[in-house]
């Protein structure tokens, strides 16, 4: 049966959802955290924080999870019984190498057989118990939905640049398949609470297959440590947004502390994604580049993974042992191999590989007769998006080639289609003098790095294959796959253009020898140095280092379903105390009272901006009491701020950040820029309006002493592209000018210096202090990054003297996010009740209820 905290979650992501089978027993809790077992309710969003430590291990340990064990299962005699073995070509197997040797490691996922529902909890218990490995079972009906459906029709295919233009390519979106991918994340999350220390365990999450897990693992365990890396390409914007569920992915993911990516493109493309659709920049520095994502910095991380070196190695004996090797050396004397080894899919570029080899035989016929392709083609995955046509498709071809070059005893392509042994593969690896990838896109594809390793042969004195002389490997890569960036000897190619692959093929095997050893020997530095435990080494150590920054800061887990995210903020950070703060507000005698408007007292995605009849009212009644100093500081002009709170006498007003202050309506406005030479306005406008004709959807607002470009309306990567440059451009014309250039949220402002909501603070606390009231009480309230600098004005405020060792402070910020400010309050409407407290506070017969005087 399905559980309630599953359709409290879900419910409000995808509507109805597929049963989840009958109720069986559980695995065996091996963690010893109270909390953790329960059965968990999705209302619950605080962290679970272990007071007892684990009764596994005392160290750190490793829960990697993805869609299938590292594990082989061989069912017993009788078709009774299973034996299971360690997969050893398994990159999760693999990758321990990179892990600490005192770090326990377990696996969850999925088995590749099917298992008997009465066998289950046997098999679990023995899996757990022997292996570490905890098996998520998926219902037969889920499964299909969830894996042949969702992964493989929808993300794969997008993924891999597919659109489904049409039912026959790729189907349209089918909701009911999102709902089955949503059910399986479910269970696999499940299954890690049934192992997880949360204070302990890092979690190690891959591939497409389990892109919203994180989110199911940070709305129960806000603390836990998270990593997240995916092995297939990741598309640009543009292909990426077609997706119905494009958000729900994007933030599920963000709630990872670490992302990984093979190559610095699909990074790119997540971040373009992540800008376009979420509004979120990406920062770099020192060499590392994340997103701030309310207040947590999710690290980016850029590194293709490797092979296993000593596997291959044993590979490699076994083959020479088996004298495969020496057979097909017998078998193709007297050619020249090229060899293709590739999964069956309709990305691999199999058909366009072959029609490259007629292209080389056309072009050069005098490798008719000694040139040969062998294809080895691994099984299909799972029923992808039409598999059946390019098996006929490519079946077809080779006929044909074969017909028209083909000779008696020779054939120019040697198709395998049926499963061969590892051992057999790195035989042909070894005989090959090139291999050719032809992929239209794939995520890494480590048949390269599988070729030169083997190319370079054992070491070992006693192996047949050892080669004393110098090494020589040649590679004809397409240029869309993920290990090319890191190849720079090989040839690269676009696979669509089957005269050039063709002549690279050439070019390949033509080239002198003393060529191919220098392009070998520097392929092999490479692959031998940044092996799988390198790169497993270096994900966990940023994982770790990203991680160590979260847990110095308080976290809230705040959000339904998949907008469920997790609030890191300063430790001081906290929510305002109305009633602590009326509390210092009676009992002082002199009070500063500062405000921002837009967002603070007027909600940002108001129409009208003037302010309410309560705000007037608050405003007044606050100006009223001898002991307040009351200023609205703010960006707009002072012809808005004085129509809007002409009813305010005693109300004083910043204008334009600061550059007009007044101090009550009845004197006149002061200018507190440095400089009040507008000349440089004539310098600016031009240049601003030259990017607001080429940038569509941005304008320029002219106010008396600044000029405001804004692109908030704009494409954004085109927009933010054009205000890099802007920015550079007027910091270069206005260098000798009084202003200063500075760029904000979707702005590029130009403003006389010194005009600043920080120095108007400090204008405002140094003028009462010369007048003898300085301030004991001070009250400001700001949302934007300009209102930070009144923050940090007033941090500082008291070891100028300016402020009392005495003075209570509350500098608040609206909203929950990073901030200089030490508390906040949730919205513009809890400003203004807080304000109305106050209110009440100076004059106990206030209601903010009652209609205000005209």
């Amino acid at each position: 049966m399905m559980s309630r905290s599953y359709t409290n979650l879900l419910d409000l992501a995808s509507g109805n959802f597929p049963a989840m089978g009958r109720e069986r027993k559980r695995l065996p809790k091996v963690t010893s955290v109270p909390g953790n077992i329960v059965e968990f309710d999705d209302d619950q969003t605080q962290s679970v924080i272990s007071d007892n430590p684990s009764s596994v291990s005392s160290s750190d340990r490793m829960i990697i999870v993805a869609n299938q064990l590292p594990l082989r299962a061989i069912r017993g005699s009788d078709n009774k019984g299973w034996s299971f073995s360690w997969n050893e070509d398994s990159l999760l197997l693999q990758l321990k190498d990179g892990l600490p040797e005192d770090m326990e490691v377990f696996y969850v996922g999925t088995l590749k057989v099917s298992i008997d529902p009465s066998e289950q909890d046997d098999v679990s218990q023995l899996l757990l118990e022997n292996f570490k490995c905890v098996p998520t079972f998926i219902p037969p009906d889920i499964l299909a939905k969830f894996y042949d459906g969702f992964c493989k029709r929808h993300l794969w295919s997008l993924f891999h640049y597919m659109l489904p233009f049409s039912a026959e390519q790729g189907g349209r979106f089918d909701r009911s398949l999102w709902e089955a991918y949503v059910s399986a994340n479910k269970l696999f999350f499940q299954k890690v609470v049934e192992v997880i220390n949360p204070d302990e365990d890092y979690i190690w999450i891959h591939d497409y297959h389990l892109m919203v897990l994180p989110t199911f693992l940070r709305r129960r365990f806000n603390r836990v440590r998270m990593g997240f890396f995916l092995h297939s390409p990741f598309p640009s914007s543009e292909i990426y947004r077609t997706l119905p569920v494009r958000e729900e992915i994007l933030k599920a993911l963000l709630n990872s502390d670490l992302i990984g990516f093979h190559t610095f493109d699909y990074a790119r493309h997540f971040l373009s994604c992540c800008s376009r659709m979420l509004g979120l920049e990406y920062q770099s520095k020192r060499g590392y580049m994340g997103l701030e994502y309310y207040g947590r910095v999710i690290g980016i991380k850029i590194m293709p993974v490797g092979v296993h070196m000593g596997r291959i190695a044993s590979v490699m004996r076994q083959a020479d042992e088996e004298g495969k090797i020496a057979e097909l050396r017998h078998q193709f004397e007297g050619k020249t191999v090229l060899l293709g080894v590739d999964d069956l899919d309709i990305f691999k570029g199999i058909d366009l590989k072959l029609l490259a080899m007629k292209q080389m035989l056309q072009q050069h016929p005098n490798w008719k007769g000694k040139a040969v392709l062998v294809q080895i083609v691994n099984p299909a995955r799972g029923r992808g998006v039409n598999i059946d046509e390019i098996k006929i498709e490519i079946e077809e071809s080779r006929k044909r080639i074969n017909k028209e070059f083909g000779q008696p005893g020779y054939e120019p392509i040697v198709f395998i289609d049926s499963p061969i042994s590892i051992s057999e593969k790195v035989a042909y690896y070894n005989i090959a003098e090139c291999v050719v990838v032809t992929a239209m896109r794939d995520g890494m594809n480590l048949t390269p790095y599988d070729y030169i390793a083997c190319r370079q042969g054992l070491s070992d004195s006693g192996a047949h294959l050892t080669d004393t002389g110098p090494k020589k490997s040649m590679l004809v890569i397409s240029e869309f796959i993920g290990c090319s960036p890191s190849l720079s000897g090989a040839i690269r190619v676009n696979p669509w253009n089957t005269e050039a692959t063709g002549e690279a093929m050439n070019e390949a095997i033509s080239m002198v020898d003393s060529e191919k050893q220098l392009r070998h020997e520097k392929h092999y530095r490479y692959v031998m140095r940044h092996d799988v435990a390198y790169w497993a080494r270096s994900f966990l150590q940023d994982m770790g280092r990203i991680c160590a920054d979260h847990f110095r800061k308080r976290c809230w887990g705040i959000g339904f379903s998949f907008g469920f995210r997790v609030v890191a903020l300063d430790p001081n950070f906290r929510k305002l105390s109305v009633a602590s703060m009326i509390s210092a507000y009676t009992r002082a005698k002199t009070r500063a009272i500062l405000l921002d408007y837009d967002g603070t007292v007027m909600p940002q995605n108001s129409i009208l901006k003037s302010p309410s009849q309560e705000v007037v009212k608050i405003l007044n009644t606050l100006c009223a009491d001898p002991r307040n100093t009351v200023f609205i500081v703010s960006g707009r002009t002072r012809d808005s701020l004085s129509s809007w709170f002409s009813p305010c006498k005693k109300l004083g007003i910043a204008a334009e950040h600061g550059y007009f202050v007044r101090w009550s309506q009845k004197e006149d406005w002061e200018v507190c820029g440095q400089s009040s030479d507008f000349e440089w306005m004539h310098v600016a406008e031009p240049v601003m309006k030259l990017y607001t004709e080429a940038t569509d959807g941005s304008s320029i607002e002219i106010k008396e002493s600044a000029l405001v470009w804004q692109y908030r309306d704009a494409d954004p990567g085109f927009g933010s592209a054009q205000a890099k440059e802007m920015l550079d451009h007027l910091e270069n014309v206005l260098a000798n000018e009084p202003v200063s250039v500075r760029s904000g949220q979707f702005i590029i402002e130009v403003k006389p210096q010194g005009a600043t909501k920080g120095f108007v603070a400090e204008k405002i606390f140094t003028s009462m202090a010369e007048s003898g009231k300085q301030a004991e009480f001070v009250l400001c309230i700001g949302d934007d990054r300009s209102d930070e600098d009144m923050f940090e004005t007033i941090a500082n405020a008291i070891s100028k003297n300016i402020l009392s060792s005495k003075t209570v402070v509350f500098a608040c910020t609206v909203g929950q996010k990073p901030s200089k400010a030490t508390y906040y309050l949730d919205d513009p409407a809890e400003v203004i009740s807080m304000l109305g407290s106050l209110a009440e506070a100076s004059h106990p017969s206030f209601s903010s209820d009652e209609e205000c005087p005209s």
